[in-house]
Formats: C-alpha cells, structure tokens, sequence
C-alpha cells in the first residue's frame, strides 16, 4: 500500500480476504468488504447472515439486511485521504461509497494483494505441489477410459467421479475435453461427440484440494497419430521444453512467453498458437498476471504459473500441452509428474 501512495485500502474479492484472514465468505450479493489501513485500524464489514464465532485476527462490524453495508464501513474510512479498491468491487457499491464521499479520491489497488499473493510462500508451495500431485494421479486414472466409443460429456463424469474417489475437494474448473476437430477449440466444453479411431485427445483439467488449485493439459490419440498431427505434437512439445528451459528469477515472463512463439512461428504454425503462453495459479486457477507477449512481469521465486503452448487447427485438430512451474532460487520446479511424449492410447 505504502508503494501504491495508499494509507487505506477496502478488499471485496472473497479469495483474497480469505488469503489475508484465513476465513472464506462466499457473500452472494451482499456487500462484503475488509477495510485496511496502514495505522492497524482494519475491519472486516460482514451481513449477519454469514455470522461466524471464531476470531480471525480482525475488528469484525456486522449489517442486517435492513442496514447500509457501505455506509457502515464509510464511518471507518479517512474522508481526506484517497482510498484504494480493488478490482472485483461491485459498481454499485463503490458508486454508494463515493456517494457517500468516503475519501478523497478513490484508486485501483488490486496490485497490493494480487502482487504478495503471486509470490507463494513455502506451505503454500506444499499445498500446490499437493494439488498437483493428485491431479497427475487422476489424469492416470482417467486414461484407460479413453476408449473408442465414449463420449466427452462421459469423459467428464468419469473424471470427476476420480476426483471424488481421490480425495479432491472438487475441480477447480469445469474440466475441457475435446476430440478431433473440437480440440481445435481452445476452450472446448465437452459434449455428446464419441471418440473416433484417429483422433486427438485433448484433456484440459484440474482439481482443488485444502483451497488450492492444480491446472493440467495433455493431448493424446486414440488408435493412430496422423503424420501432420505427430508433426504439430512435436512443435508444441518443443515450444514447452524452450520456454521452461528459460525459466529463473529475473527473466522477463515476455521473453518466456517468446521463446515459446518463436518454436512454434519457425514450423509455421504461428497463426494456429492463439492465446498466451500461460497464467498464474493459487486460490484461484487463474489469478492476477500472466506468461504473455504484453506481461511486464520478470520472474521472482515463489512465483507459480502454467507453461502451455498450443497450436489449434480448424476442422482438424489440436494439441496444448500444459505444467504448472514454481520460480525456485536457481530455476524451476515442474509441479506435473505426467509424461508429455507423445501418447497413441
């Protein structure tokens, strides 16, 4: 805060006052907000609906549905100073609280959480190490299931159950699987398609577990890999290998990101890599910075984000091969123990 100008800041993002107090509060609609100030006067406005009776560490001010969250927490706020908001604050709250004319002035302060939390510290490594783990245990659970016949939606249902058996809180997105041409779609929501002889595979998924998050992509084929499609696996194989190969504290994530782009624009497949090369990850799959052409971020140990190029072919195919990597001292640590060779199941 003291970086950013900013003596007083309110966070309303549910993952973040849960990263600061160690309580989770899913408000809904309802004003939630933890007020901080740099002189320790921080509060924590809460609807009395979601009453807890622990002590988390933080001056707690309740509201009933009658009452004025944001007006409650305007008596707190330092009218002559500016105030800090992050990104995930409601509009309609924040209009109520300029209304009301709690500050001076009001500033985008998503930096002052997004930035620490970017950095995990060791037991939050542990805990993604954790995720991770049981994510490779379900992707091979999950493989002698891919059999020809089976459908995606079935694919999914038979993933999630895994996770269940595994122990996993639940997924930590809505699992990605596509066959043959709907693999060419990046973002592909699994529906009725049955697996054909020939196809390509591809399996986007991850799982939760004690709040934190694991992310993981691989392609197979089923049957037979056609020569052009071994030639695309290849290229994206190699594009992972030189981007991680880069990766220690100090380098430019941009120049990650290129070290990737520029595998795949040599075997002229530059127009079919359609997104960046990756995002990080924690409490959330995707949280606050990313591996890309645009990002100004240089790498820092504790930083953890996936490294996933792809390259996607219209009415044919396509392939993303995706890791997590955590930022060590020297290098990087690859959080996915799964194989990335090339796989005819």
């Amino acid at each position: 805060m003291a970086e950013e100008g900013l003596s007083q800041a309110i966070i309303t993002d549910s993952v973040s006052i849960f990263y600061l107090t160690g309580k989770m509060i899913e408000p809904g609609e309802r004003f939630l907000a933890l007020y901080l100030n740099t002189n320790g006067a921080h509060r924590l406005v809460v609807n009395g609906l979601f009453a807890f009776p622990e002590d988390i560490g933080v001056t707690t001010l309740w509201y009933g549905d009658t009452e004025d969250g944001p007006a409650l927490l305007s008596q707190c706020a330092d009218r002559d100073k500016p105030l800090g908001i992050d990104k995930d604050m409601p509009a309609r709250f924040l209009l109520r609280l300029m209304e009301l004319g709690a500050a001076s002035a009001y500033k985008n302060a998503s930096a002052c959480v997004d930035t620490v939390r970017a950095r995990k510290d060791d037991a939050e490594a542990a805990l993604m190490r954790k995720a991770s783990r049981l994510n490779d245990s379900a992707m091979e659970a999950f493989k002698p299931y891919i059999k020809t016949g089976v459908t995606e939606l079935e694919l999914r249902d038979i993933l999630l159950r895994i996770y269940k058996e595994l122990g996993a809180d639940g997924p930590s997105f809505a699992p990605l699987i596509g066959f043959g041409p709907n693999a060419a779609i990046g973002h592909h929501l699994p529906d009725g398609t049955a697996l054909r002889d020939g196809d390509c595979v591809l399996i986007d998924v991850g799982c939760k577990k004690d709040g934190y998050c694991a992310d993981m992509t691989r392609t197979y084929f089923k049957g037979r890999a056609p020569e052009r499609m071994r030639a695309v696996y290849d290229t994206v194989k190699a594009a992972g290998d030189a981007a991680r190969s880069l990766i220690k504290p100090g380098v430019r994530l941009s120049d990650v990101d290129g070290a990737a782009r520029t595998v795949i624009e040599n075997a002229g497949y530059g127009p079919y890599f359609t997104h960046r090369l990756g995002h990080f990850i924690g409490l959330d799959v995707h949280e606050a910075g990313d591996v890309s052409a645009a990002s100004d971020i240089v790498a820092a140990p504790g930083m953890i984000f996936s490294i996933e190029p792809g390259i996607y072919l219209p009415g044919e195919g396509g392939v993303r091969i995706e890791d997590l990597v955590l930022v060590t001292a020297a290098g990087c640590e690859v959080l996915n123990a799964v194989p990335r060779d090339l796989t005819v199941l």
